[in-house]
């Protein structure tokens, strides 16, 4: 019987933090679990490329946009499930366990949320992700997403779109949507940069304009040029 998970994970000029979160999957690999690890680049120039293929990765190439490289990881994919973690986000010690067990579910799954970093802010902003998680159904894809390839098919897969391409997925998973017993660290990088208020306010504002029907494309302008 062969491995059942396809990793998928989607690169941009990530090399300086990829190689910790491919050797949090090593857990997987010993306990069976996975199958292989599909890097999505948008056309990295730092070494990314040369890293996914040093770790024996399947490399996927395309344009930008994390919604299209998403997409065309998952079209590759051979995996019954699939495991979708972004470049940044390392899985904590008994991912693969809680992984194991939702096996044999017919639903999604994702993880709790931890920022890389210590004080009142990061556990703050991520107690809001957990609860925004739990209580609307809605988790972001620095929380990963664990999803049985048939499921994932018959919701139409991720959106090519340039931003909220996570929040699509979860709205048309709604009801199929399970918090898996296992933590997910991020990186808090653009968090310190932009400031850990300003940025969590602009995040609520982005995602408040998306539900109301706002343009993603639109959306992602504005986002980029704040």
């Amino acid at each position: 019987m062969r491995a059942p998970l396809s990793v998928i994970i989607p690169t941009l000029n990530a090399a300086p933090g990829l190689g910790p979160v491919l050797g949090a999957l090593g857990e997987g690999l010993q306990a069976g679990l996975i199958r292989e690890v599909i890097i999505t680049d948008g056309g990295s120039t730092d070494g990314t490329q040369d890293l996914a293929n040093e770790a024996g990765a399947r490399l996927v190439l395309g344009a930008p946009g994390r919604g299209g490289q998403l997409r065309r990881g998952a079209e590759v994919a051979e995996g019954a499930w699939m495991l979708f973690i972004h470049g940044d986000t390392i899985l904590a010690p008994g991912w693969s366990a809680a992984v194991l067990s939702h096996l044999g579910q017919d639903s999604a799954g994702y993880f709790r949320l931890a920022f890389m970093a210590e004080g009142r802010w990061p556990r703050f902003v991520a107690r809001w992700a957990n609860f925004r998680s739990r209580t609307f159904g809605l988790p972001y894809g620095d929380q990963g997403l664990l999803i049985p390839a048939g499921l994932y098919r018959s919701v139409g897969g991720y959106r090519d779109i340039p931003l909220m391409e996570d929040v699509a997925m979860a709205r048309a998973l709604k009801g199929h949507l399970t918090a898996l017993p296992a933590t997910a660290l991020t990186s808090a990088d653009r968090y310190i940069a932009g400031g850990w208020m300003r940025r969590g306010a602009r995040n609520l504002w982005t995602l408040g304009r998306y539900l109301l029907g706002a343009d993603p494309a639109r959306l992602a302008q504005s986002y980029r040029r704040r």
